[in-house]
């Protein structure tokens, strides 16, 4: 049976200067783009750091604005974290799973991480970046923004750095997406020895991310945009909430 080569692509756009409230994601992207001698094509497919979107949209505070309320003073203390950090991610939290050694949550828009997403990093001091409110709604109307200044078919993935259970270490995951499938239905397909696979989901915007992380770093790279050309996905449609594990699957609750 002969074996067809398929190439993936990845390339790291870059931005000289830090993203402000208001400033337009699609002119940042297609400047970077310009600047690499690339035009965005149909097919393209671009995954854009969470924090940058953030940032856009206003998603940062100012931690002396910040009143810490007495359950987040006592959780701050028992484990020797930062209360204001605390506080944030209390009121970015729909549900606290835990708070022993860790502060898990849920946030209002479903997803289960550490702090709510509430970062620090690659921001100005005593200052805090939240998660988009709606990362499926910004990567919507991003592409939207794009496609319409291009002319081209286009799929936008909003990724954040997060842990996992039961393994060490962080990895860049998709929170938000338009134009892509989440999954990648392997069911119907054969595996070497002709067997039907009767369940195989691959949760292909996770490994997305996981491959513009390279790109982008986690520290000053200056790389907030990854283009990713030539991955093949033909279902444009669906949610990153749909990758959320139902709460009466999920093993911690």
């Amino acid at each position: 049976m002969p074996v067809t080569n398929v190439t993936v692509e990845a390339y790291g756009l870059t931005v000289q200067d830090e993203v402000r409230e208001g400033d337009s994601l699609e002119a940042l992207i297609l400047r970077a783009s310009d600047n690499r001698g690339m035009s965005l094509l149909s097919g393209d497919i671009l995954v854009i750091s969470s924090k940058v979107v953030s940032k856009s949209e206003g998603r940062v505070v100012r931690g002396e604005e910040v009143s810490v309320s007495d359950k987040a003073a006592a959780i701050a203390k028992a484990n020797g974290f930062d209360p204001v950090h605390v506080q944030i991610a209390l009121h970015e939290a729909s549900e606290v799973i835990r708070d022993v050694k860790v502060l898990i949550t849920e946030t209002h828009s479903g997803l289960v991480c550490n702090f709510s997403g509430v970062d620090r990093s690659n921001t100005e001091e005593g200052t805090y970046v939240l998660l988009p409110s709606d990362p499926d709604a910004s990567a919507a109307r991003i592409r939207s923004e794009l496609e319409k200044h291009t002319g081209a078919e286009l799929a936008v993935i909003i990724s954040d750095t997060q842990g996992r259970p039961w393994r060490k270490g962080s990895i860049n995951v998709a929170i938000g997406c338009a134009g892509i499938s989440p999954f990648k239905m392997n069911a119907g397909k054969r595996d070497l020895y002709g067997r039907e696979l009767k369940r195989s989901t691959v949760c292909q915007v996770d490994e997305l991310c996981a491959l513009a992380e390279n790109l982008m770093g986690q520290a000053n790279e200056r790389t907030p945009f990854v283009l990713i050309r030539g991955y093949t996905t033909t279902d444009r449609t669906g949610k990153c909430t749909e990758i959320n594990r139902p709460r009466e699957e999920d093993l911690v609750r």
